[in-house]
């Protein structure tokens, strides 16, 4: 088992480390719960270790995506603002559209790996965006087709994506994108899209 160093991290990322994620099994039962770091370790991934996640497709009123958001337990209100600062009276939860559920398994590296059933949730609003830094570095709306360009890159080796961005992607986000005003018919609460 490889030695998980944490001294380059400063205490608040630590902090996020030890946020509990909600473990459930493959069909998305809950049955515990464990914490971030536990949840995204690669040897606990290996042994079956499967927890629940929610991403936020944030649009702006241009139809504009900004950056994926993903989250292990916290209310998706409470992470808009923990994470990009917006102010929980900016977003009521009934603006937030779920869609479906993604199960998936990736390693991110060595060390680190996912292995989530994540529900995808919409939410097209112009907010106020103040992130978090040890969340996100950099952030900006983008078009459809500067998120193609983008794809592109990260197909070329250029950038890194996260695996989960990369299959939602490929997978949904252009069709739910050029349906932004019909999102009904994709919702699906029955189904475990498995990827």
């Amino acid at each position: 088992m490889p030695e998980i160093n944490t001294n380059h991290l400063d205490e608040r990322q630590v902090q996020l480390l030890a946020e509990m994620c909600i473990l459930t099994d493959e069909n998305d039962n809950k049955i515990g719960a464990d914490t971030k770091k536990n949840c995204h370790l690669n040897e606990n991934i290996d042994k079956g270790l499967l927890h629940r996640a929610f991403s936020v497709f944030l649009f702006n009123t241009e139809n504009k995506l900004l950056k994926q958001y993903h989250w292990c337990k916290m209310s998706t209100q409470r992470c808009l603002k923990a994470e990009v600062g917006t102010p929980l009276e900016e977003v009521h939860p009934d603006e937030m559209k779920y869609l479906v559920r993604i199960y998936y398994k990736a390693q991110s590296d060595g060390i680190w790996g996912e292995h989530e059933i994540d529900y995808i949730l919409f939410l097209r609003k112009n907010v106020t965006l103040n992130p978090d830094p040890n969340e996100i570095k950099s952030y900006c709306y983008v078009s459809k087709e500067e998120l193609k360009e983008i794809m592109k890159k990260a197909a070329n080796g250029e950038i890194k994506l996260t695996p989960r961005f990369k299959i939602i992607v490929d997978t949904f986000l252009f069709k739910w994108w050029d349906n932004l005003n019909h999102l009904n018919q994709f919702v699906d609460h029955e189904k475990i899209h498995r990827m």
